[in-house]
């Protein structure tokens, strides 16, 4: 039988300021559920990743928004999966869409941007994207 912790919703002003406590938020579900302290780091990391991202570009400077996060973790006996949605009506931005920084070139030789999603999408299980009705939908997965 599976159970877990129904989804939580947390809204936010997109705002850097804000990130600590979207962290917390996110780190209360992450904690009730026992996860690894190495795989929490791991989440900790793509959900400053994506929630800076949002903050910094989603909305014009002049018009500040909101982002909705969604938590959950679903747990069996063996196996638990953390699920978090983020969503905000800022521009649609699909970040997977866009190929992978080559990470062999020397640095200073780089396009700028990309290593941040590259870094969600190593560390996570699964990434999707979705603009629907007006909203931007990023949601990350990771199993335990």
């Amino acid at each position: 039988m599976a159970t877990g912790t129904g989804l939580q919703v947390i809204t936010l002003p997109a705002e850097l300021i804000q990130f600590e406590k979207a962290l917390e938020f996110i780190r209360t579900i992450v904690e009730s559920a026992a996860c690894p302290h190495e795989i929490e780091q791991a989440i900790e990391v793509a959900v400053e990743e994506i929630f800076v991202n949002i903050a910094r570009y989603a909305y014009p400077e002049t018009e500040p928004g909101e982002v909705r996060i969604g938590c959950k973790v679903d747990q069996t006996l063996n196996h638990s999966r953390l699920i978090i949605a983020f969503a905000d009506q800022g521009k649609p931005y699909n970040p997977l869409e866009h190929p992978d920084p080559d990470i062999t070139v020397p640095i200073e030789e780089r396009e700028i941007g990309g290593l941040g999603i590259l870094m969600v999408k190593r560390i996570m299980d699964k990434v999707q994207y979705e603009y629907t009705h007006g909203w931007n939908r990023l949601v990350i997965m990771k199993s335990w």
